[in-house]
């Protein structure tokens, strides 16, 4: 099929080997790979302050652009749950509301699109590491993103699982909540962080880039040995 990649801000500008990951995962697998340059943020930031009007017309660009897509896939739980989720809260009683529903329909999250509809859990990765992985809020939550990047890591070559006690608990990014509350959200990391290291694990491995980033800053500057990835990049070590 055609599969169009919605790269978010925080990959783009930081992380992006994990979309370059995601195309090379994707053609590996036959599939023909659009990437729509044009569009960056899906309205997310705004929408998530309260600045509702001042996310539509954002918003309004990604749904115009990807209305006739076969399938979006998105490296972010959380915003693919913009995309999927939020998108049909935001566009609720507006001329847009049928757009919304039905590109609903068609995102998906990277892991979740692998396994779900694609039936895909094992890319011949090869990773010889212990690891340990983050669950996302808005992936496990919003899009009950639980199975599908586990079953995936369980296929990788050499590589060891080891969950931790605090994997469901937030990382305490949230986005503007890091910036809004920094020493909430640092305790909140510092929770996570403690709760990885106990697996004793080489690498946390997550969906979301920006839950890595808050991670990674917590754990470089207490001189932490461990580092953080994200699934795509794994999954296309060979």
């Amino acid at each position: 099929m055609t599969v169009t990649v919605f790269i978010p801000c925080f990959v783009d500008l930081a992380h992006p080997r994990v979309g370059v990951s995601i195309v090379q995962i994707l053609e590996r697998l036959g599939h023909r790979v659009e990437y729509p340059a044009d569009l960056a943020c899906c309205g997310q930031p705004a929408f998530n302050s309260g600045y509702w009007d001042e996310a539509r017309p954002v918003a309004l660009r990604v749904l115009e652009r990807l209305k006739n897509a076969e399938a979006v896939v998105i490296p972010s739980g959380s915003c693919g749950a913009m995309l999927k989720v939020f998108y049909r809260e935001l566009f609720a009683n507006t001329p847009h509301a049928a757009a919304a529903a039905a590109l609903s329909e068609r995102v998906w999250e990277f892991s979740d699109f692998l396994v779900s509809k694609l039936g895909v859990t094992d890319l011949g990765a090869h990773f010889p590491a212990r690891v340990t992985f983050h669950d996302g809020c808005h992936g496990l939550r919003e899009l009950g993103v639980k199975k599908p990047p586990r079953a995936l890591l369980s296929k990788v070559r050499g590589l060891e699982l080891v969950e931790m006690k605090e994997a469901e608990t937030c990382c305490g990014f949230g986005g503007a909540f890091a910036v809004k509350f920094p020493m909430i959200s640092t305790a909140m990391g510092d929770v996570k962080c403690a709760s990885a290291e106990e697996t004793r694990a080489d690498y946390i491995v997550s969906n979301d880039s920006s839950c890595l980033m808050h991670l990674q800053g917590l754990l470089s500057r207490e001189g932490k040995p461990i580092r953080t990835i994200h699934l795509a990049e794994v999954l296309n070590r060979r």
